[in-house]
């Protein structure tokens, strides 16, 4: 009891009962009224360099990872101007394969990891996946809150889990993901946000994508809130990615305004403002360089 104590009195610091209605007002007061202003080229490219290119299909190979990665080798020489993605993200099988090609400085690789997208799997399993993906090579680790845990009101064993993980981790940053489709409540967004931000996760992720509902702009907001009222209380800057479902340059520019109406010019660089996207990025080079274009 002592210890689920201690993630109540946690959760008693922050306001988590949430009105849906409100939060999903508020948001599209936000995009009514913030996005057309940020719908410029120069904020097109900053998003480029926040993009976390992104490869997670069963149909993934050494092959395609490879020419995945060389992609990103390329696309320095053939737009100098542009910043390149700030991230590769992969299977921990690949982790090896990307870390070694990869020429590109300043591009982390990203591996999901803690028996991505479900995390049931024993907690022995989910580190040795993460340690062996931190020694092969990857810089960062996306991790999968336990979605079952949490809904069951388990809050003591889904930190746990998390902290456990941020171990294995070492010195390479943790992003924890919701999966806020699954949680369904402003509420429940709010608490997981703080229980994992309390656990160790240096950034807080929405979805993995492999789920009916992804990143929704709902979510976003209530995320960056906690965010913030996590950094007013203890002086931690926590980054934040949405994921899953960008399919457009508007969804970018909804989620670079909230980001920007809530949590301010200080997130809004590509260390602490992610977006996890495999077909984002053509889409922005297309819209600033002024012509259709597949590149990656």
């Amino acid at each position: 009891m002592a210890q689920l104590s201690k993630y109540e009195e946690a959760l008693s610091k922050y306001n988590v009962d949430l009105n849906d209605e409100e939060i999903a007002e508020k948001v599209r007061k936000i995009i009514a009224e913030k996005v057309p202003e940020n719908d410029r080229v120069e904020v097109k490219k900053f998003l480029m360099g926040s993009v976390e290119l992104t490869t997670l299909k069963t149909t993934d190979s050494d092959e395609s990872v490879l020419a995945f990665t060389e992609k990103v080798n390329q696309f320095e020489d053939a737009y100098p101007e542009l910043p390149h993605v700030a991230t590769i993200c992969v299977y921990p099988c690949f982790a090896k394969i990307v870390s070694e090609s990869l020429e590109v400085e300043g591009v982390e690789v990203a591996c999901v990891s803690g028996s991505f997208p479900s995390s049931q799997a024993r907690i022995e399993v989910k580190i040795a996946e993460t340690a062996l993906a931190v020694q092969d090579g990857a810089t960062e680790i996306d991790i999968v809150m336990p979605v079952g845990k949490f809904l069951s009101g388990d809050y003591e064993s889904v930190c746990d889990d998390i902290s456990e993980l941020k171990q294995a981790c070492g010195d390479a940053p943790m992003k924890v993901i919701l999966e806020t489709g699954d949680l369904k409540t402003a509420s429940n967004i709010k608490k997981a946000s703080i229980l994992s931000m309390y656990a160790g996760a240096d950034y807080i992720k929405t979805s993995t994508g492999k789920e009916k509902i992804s990143a929704t702009p709902e979510a976003a907001y209530v995320m960056c809130q906690a965010i913030k009222e996590y950094y007013d209380e203890t002086g931690i800057q926590i980054g934040f990615k949405p994921a899953g479902g960008l399919n457009t340059v508007s969804d970018a520019l909804i989620y670079y305004t909230i980001v920007k109406e809530v949590l301010g010019e200080k997130w809004l660089t590509n260390k602490w403002l992610r977006l996890g996207t495999s077909r984002l990025a053509n889409l922005l080079l297309s819209e600033i360089i002024g012509k259709e274009t597949k590149f990656f």
